[in-house]
């Protein structure tokens, strides 16, 4: 008796400890043996983060299965091997490991062509986003959703998280004047929606030019309230700067900051996007001022450091690094607002909008979808004249969002 009692606890804290990884799509798709492709001519739509929880990859998974005919690979920033920097253009190429032709979808041509369709039935998309709006790989599927539309063939999205989970929603709606290849939908710049989610929503709500056969196939065991961790699933980089799990957390904490180049965010060295400095700040000044603030679930240590590229190379830095102490209270894109703020405060002449480059505005606007944001907040340097704003469209899209729940 009390070796099965200890049995049975060894059972259970295992199951604490090592949770069941969530099935994705793939995964979904490959336990039904591939049928929804079967008799299918498929374009992939992937990159090295379309993988199974065992990291074999989504590309080599459809090309080994005998029952689906793989014909094309389209790759979106940094490729579908993942070997291209952020920002480089990509031109078409051919698969090495499968002799597959690779069509690129980030440089000249964004969106698939009719020649590009030319022999495909379905179009596959299988890419792990970070759930933030201007990370580029959502704009992509959309506007292959709408090449798939107008080309007449099916489009399937093998479904995976969102890493920020399906409950934030942070942020105003991207407006029209200023929509791009960073912010391409009328959608907050935080969204909480799986990309299946996210595909049907901009299907049925006319984000794009023409509606597609879109197809979803669910994961199973994804429940809204998960962060990353608690999907018991692999992290692969989904971009050179998201190396770790919770890469994707800090993202949006520090990323629209980043774009201005005026301080560093830790692009460049060991902590991308998980701190803010420059060589002319008091590291103990500016995180006793942040932490004075009491901002919900965060935490400012103050760092030194050393770019070793990028903004300030080489030079002595002094910052905060951001430690998440509560992450479903703490308000993740307004930290940057606060850092800016602070740093305006305590070096009046280095106030942010004040000094920084105005040739990098233009991306600034974009990336927040507007550019209220940035003249409500340059009158005063303050966080809190351009709240209102940021957050004006946050109740109304939880309540459009909600149709599209997959997950409950």
């Amino acid at each position: 008796m009390r070796k099965t009692l200890l049995l049975l606890v060894l059972f259970w804290t295992s199951l604490v400890a090592y949770p069941r990884p969530v099935r994705t799509g793939i995964e979904v798709l490959r336990a039904d043996n591939f049928r929804l492709l079967e008799g299918k001519r498929i374009g992939l739509i992937t990159n090295p983060t379309g993988i199974d929880s065992r990291f074999n990859s989504t590309i080599d998974l459809l090309h080994q299965a005998p029952n689906v005919q793989l014909v094309a690979l389209f790759g979106p920033e940094h490729g579908v091997r993942g070997d291209v920097y952020a920002g480089d253009k990509i031109d078409n190429r051919s698969d090495t490991r499968t002799l597959l032709p690779v069509y690129s979808l980030y440089g000249a041509t964004r969106k698939p062509t009719p020649e590009m369709l030319r022999g495909i039935d379905a179009l596959v998309y299988d890419i792990q986003d970070n759930g933030c709006r201007s990370f580029t790989y959502i704009s992509t599927m959309g506007l292959a959703m709408e090449a798939a539309a107008e080309a007449g063939i099916e489009f399937i999205v093998l479904d995976r998280p969102n890493p920020l989970g399906g409950e934030k929603i942070e942020g105003n709606l991207a407006e029209a004047p200023f929509r791009s290849f960073v912010s391409q939908f009328a959608i907050p710049y935080i969204y909480g929606l799986s990309c299946g989610e996210l595909a049907t929503l901009i299907n049925n709500e006319k984000m794009i030019a023409q509606s597609c056969r879109l197809t979803v196939v669910k994961m199973k065991g994804w429940k809204r309230s998960m962060n990353w961790e608690a999907t018991g699933l692999p992290w692969v980089v989904a971009s050179p700067h998201l190396p770790h799990k919770h890469s994707s957390y800090f993202y949006p904490a520090t990323g629209i900051l980043g774009e201005l180049g005026y301080v560093s965010i830790g692009v460049g060295y060991t902590l991308p996007f998980e701190m803010a400095g420059a060589p002319w700040i008091d590291a103990d000044s500016l995180s006793n001022a942040l932490n004075k603030l009491g901002l919900a679930g965060v935490h400012f240590r103050p760092v030194h450091f050393k770019p070793f590229y990028g903004t300030f190379k080489g030079e002595q830095c002094e910052g905060v690094q951001l430690h998440i102490t509560d992450y479903k209270s703490v308000r993740l894109t307004e930290l940057q607002f606060y850092i800016m703020q602070e740093i305006s405060r305590l070096y009046p002449s280095n106030a942010i909008f004040d000094n920084a480059n105005p040739s990098r505005f233009e991306m600034f606007d974009k990336v927040c979808g507007s550019n209220q944001i940035r003249k409500l907040f340059s009158v005063s340097h303050r966080a809190a004249d351009m709240l209102d704003y940021f957050r004006k469209d946050e109740r109304s899209f939880r309540t459009l969002a909600k149709r599209y729940y997959l997950y409950k």
